[in-house]
Parts: C-alpha cells; sequence; structure tokens
C-alpha cells in the first residue's frame, strides 16, 4: 500500500470513507480482492509472502500498511510487513497495539492504520508514535504520519471538494485516484532514493513497467454500519484489469 485518504464523518450518509492505492512491483504475484478461508478476513494476497497490504474483518474492523521509505535502514532478513495487517484484523486494536509496541523492530519501517472503522488509529514505527484519527480528512503515505507530500496534499483537496457533495460518486473517488500529476522538482521528499525516482513515486497513480499502482480499493461506511468495497486492479500501462465489489453488513444490526 502506498496512500491512503480517509475521510472521518464528513458526509452525513458515510461517517467513513477511505480511498487507497496499492503501488507494488508488477511482476510480484497477488491475489486479488477475496474472502480469505482461513482467517475470515477480506483482503487482497501478496502471494510471495503470503500477507496483505489492505483488510477488512467481518465485523468492520480495518487496517492499511504502507512502507516507510527510508532504504538506508532496509534490511532484507527483517519478517514481512504484510503479516501485519494479518494480525490486526484478527487480534483486534488493544492486542495489535500491544503487538506494535513489542516487536515493530523486527520489520522494515512502516505505518500501519488498524481498529474498528469508527475508532481508527495509526502507528509509525520510525518514531513508534501511535495517533488516534479524530474526526476530518487524513493521510497516510510513505513517510512520518505528519507529513503532508504533494500528492497527499492533492488528493485530500481534491477528495474534499467531493465528499461533501451531497451524493458519493464512486468513479470520481476513482478518477482521483489514478491522478497521474507529478510533483514539482522543488517539492520533492527527500527521502534517499535518486531525483529521478522520487519523481516517478509523486503522483497518485504510477505507470511504470517495472512498478507502479497495481490497485485501488474504495470503502464506505455507512451510518447503519454496514460497508461497501469497490475494488480495481490494473496492469503495468495502468490499464484496467478488472472491478470486484463486496459488501459486508453490520454485525450489530438487531
Amino acid at each position: 500500500m502506498c496512500i491512503l485518504f480517509i475521510a472521518i464523518e464528513q458526509h452525513p450518509d458515510y461517517p467513513i470513507i477511505i480511498c487507497a492505492n496499492r503501488d507494488e512491483f508488477h511482476q510480484r504475484p497477488t491475489q486479488n480482492m477475496h474472502w480469505w478461508p482461513e482467517q475470515k478476513i477480506l483482503a487482497g494476497k501478496d502471494l510471495q509472502a503470503q500477507g496483505t497490504w489492505l483488510g477488512l474483518s467481518p465485523e468492520g474492523d480495518f487496517s492499511a500498511l504502507t512502507n516507510f521509505r527510508r532504504p538506508a535502514s532496509f534490511d532484507a532478513k527483517k519478517r514481512s510487513r504484510g503479516d501485519l495487517v494479518v494480525q490486526a484484523l484478527q487480534n483486534g486494536d488493544l492486542k495489535t497495539q500491544q503487538h506494535l509496541s513489542q516487536v515493530s523492530d523486527k520489520y522494515n519501517d512502516f505505518n500501519l492504520v488498524f481498529g474498528p472503522l469508527n475508532n481508527l488509529q495509526a502507528f509509525d514505527s520510525v518514531n513508534k508514535n501511535f495517533v488516534s484519527l479524530t474526526p476530518g480528512f487524513h493521510s497516510v503515505c510513505n513517510g512520518a504520519l505528519d507529513d503532508i507530500w504533494p500528492k497527499m496534499a492533492l488528493g485530500l483537496n481534491t477528495l474534499e471538494g467531493l465528499i461533501t457533495a451531497d451524493k458519493v460518486n464512486i468513479a470520481a473517488l476513482f478518477s482521483v485516484m489514478m491522478n497521474q500529476e507529478l510533483a514539482q522538482e522543488q517539492h520533492l521528499p527527500v527521502t534517499g532514493i535518486s531525483e529521478e525516482l522520487e519523481s516517478l513515486l509523486s503522483s497518485i497513480f504510477i505507470i511504470s513497467p517495472d512498478y507502479g499502482t497495481r490497485s485501488t480499493a474504495i470503502i464506505l461506511q455507512e451510518k447503519t454500519g454496514d460497508i461497501e468495497v469497490y475494488e480495481r486492479n490494473y496492469n503495468s500501462a495502468g490499464e484496467v484489469l478488472n472491478e470486484n465489489k463486496f459488501d459486508i453488513e453490520s454485525s450489530k444490526k438487531s
């Protein structure tokens, strides 16, 4: 997962709206979003490491991970970060907090958003920082939780105009997540990679032969607690391969 936008209590019909892109190498084998039979979670699957980047539980818990871009500190021997999303969806938020506090150093740097959709929090493994996500608009990308990179600001500004409208337009949300606008050179973040690569990665939607945006997820939770999940998957040219929709009925209904 590369970038997340989260709107909390900003629309009268949908208290939670999440838009997320996963960026990954195109050669990395992946399974589209589906219900995992053993773990009972809704998520795509990284078939190389057997983890995931974003998922939901039948009870409405959510988790998503972004890699914290610090190439100098990367250690190929550390655990796969995709395990953290699966564990968060199975363990609940309190156990996840304890787990992250104890074992985050065993993984390469990451940000993790987790918890019930109505009580989300985020963890930054570099700064060992937990943050509760309050009502408003939030973005999580590949830096610190309080960073605002150009593509984060672009997405937040655009989504704010769309989400505060009377009706949520799913196609318009997908369009935001397919924005290929690059950041100006002077506004590029400095994360330890080349300026050319920094520029390539500076758009919300990334297209290149080897690495790019593989999928988009749009998640809306209604006031009733019911959840709608929309997924798109893309090829290396940025063309839509398929679309999927899932519905999760609130377990709190009488």
